[in-house]
This record gives C-alpha cells, structure tokens and sequence, in this order.
C-alpha cells in the first residue's frame, strides 16, 4: 500500500517538473547522489544552510503536511519535485528526526557556522590569558555537547550520567591540554617572541582533538540499526558482517548505521 500511494503522490508531483532540474523527489532520501564527491559536497551544504534558520512557523508546517500528502498519496497537482526537496530540506534541518520536535536553534547543524564561527574566533585570539583560555575551551566544548545532545539518536535513550562524563571529560581535556601547552610554550626560552605567538595559535587544534572523542559520548555514537544514514550530517554506514563479533550479534540488521562525530 505504502508503494502505490509513493507512486501515486510521484505521479501527482511530474507534470509540473519537466521544465527543472530537480531530481525525482525520494521521501527521507539525500536529494544529491552520494557515490561522488561533488554529490556529497552539496549535500552537506544543504544541510548546513543557515537559510533554514529564519524558517517561519507557518512555512514549518506548511513542509510538514506537504510530506505527509506525499507520504499518503493526497497531494495536490501541480507540485513540484523542487518544492518536495525543499520541504523535506526544511523539516530535517529544525526537526529532530526521533523526536520530532524541534531543536534549538544554535544547536541545529544549519546553525553550527553561525554560531560556532564567533567561538572559533575565540579560540584563535592572540595573547590570551587563563582565564580566557579556559573560557573558550570551555564554550567550544559546551557548544559541541549540545550540538551532539539534540541531535542524538533518541530511538535509545541514555542515561544523563553517559551525557555528564562525556561533557566533563571533554572540557577537562581540552582546557589541560590548551592551558598545558601555553605555559609549556612561555617557558620555552629559546623560542623569539613572534615564534611564541605563532606556536601559541596553533595551541587550540591539539586541544580540542582528543576532547572531541569525549563530546562524542553526548551524541549518537553508538550503531543504530534500521535508521537512514541520512538522519544525521556525519552519518556513515556499515555491513554487520564488518563489525565486531559482540556488536554484530547485538542486532539482526544487515547494516547499521553510525555516527561518525563532529
């Protein structure tokens, strides 16, 4: 039933396509091709459009029924494929796909360059003391945690202790090391002091690389069998027959799906 109202809605939707370019609308699928770079590309680009970000609630329900018309085989003619792909763009970038409510703005991945790029800028700032040294250690991992959180796999909930140590240990390592390397940098005499503030930038990348491991305990990183790896922007997916014999036995799907962390 499910494939004769699919068939019917695609059917709806084709007389007013031929004069785009727009692909065969496909429910819950990547509208670019996923086998080329170029395909993947513009993928990730159409899920961070920070665009989505100034979506009006009307225009949030207004994609949301269009969706469900296709899904039920009651849309209306005349629509487009275009405008199917943008619906369906629309409700994954504020929806949680579990859940289905919807996800604080600074935490959607539309939102991640908009508001992350002021903590990177943070990060980056010359002559920073301790204390501001901490503080955007601090903000960067807080800021990743939730990014992580609510776009979590919701189909399994976690205990808020996984959440909490995940958290906590990414902020510790990253401010350890970041507050480690500027005294180890200060203290080294034989640097001059334009090579001490070129080291001293850098400080921050070997800082927040092994914190992300941490952050992602607060995120979907556990395989999830059955799920699209579209669900989440740094999905893969992967045959159980590749997993390790204990994780394989765990699940009785040929494929499963991950996450691969920001």
């Amino acid at each position: 039933m499910a494939d004769t109202t699919t068939t019917a809605s695609a059917a709806a939707a084709s007389p007013a396509n031929a004069s785009t370019d727009a692909p065969p609308f496909q429910l819950g699928k990547p509208r670019f091709q996923q086998t080329s770079f170029y395909g993947r590309l513009r993928h990730f680009l159409d899920i961070i459009d920070p665009r989505t970000l100034f979506v009006t609630e009307r225009r949030l329900r207004e994609a949301v029924q269009l969706l469900e018309d296709y899904k039920h085989g009651t849309l209306r003619p005349g629509v487009t494929n275009e405008q199917l792909w943008g619906a369906q763009k629309i409700k994954q970038a504020i929806l949680h796909p579990d859940t289905n409510e919807k996800i604080f703005m600074p935490f959607r991945m539309s939102g991640y360059i908009p508001f992350g790029t002021p903590i990177v800028v943070g990060l980056l700032l010359p002559n920073q003391t301790l204390a501001s040294t901490v503080f955007w250690q601090w903000l960067n991992q807080s800021h990743n945690a939730c990014v992580n959180y609510a776009n979590r796999n919701a189909t399994k909930p976690s205990p808020a202790s996984k959440f909490i140590q995940g958290y906590l240990g990414a902020v510790i390592s990253a401010v350890s090391i970041a507050v480690g390397l500027n005294v180890l940098v200060q203290k080294a005499n034989k640097f001059t002091p334009a090579t001490r503030l070129l080291v001293q930038r850098f400080v921050p990348f070997p800082a927040v690389g092994p914190a992300g491991d941490s952050t992602d305990t607060c995120g979907p990183a556990y395989a999830h069998p059955g799920a699209s790896p579209d669900r989440h922007v740094h999905a893969g997916e992967i045959e159980t027959s590749q997993l390790e014999p204990e994780i394989a036995r765990a699940t009785s799907s040929r494929t499963v799906v991950y996450n691969k962390g920001l």
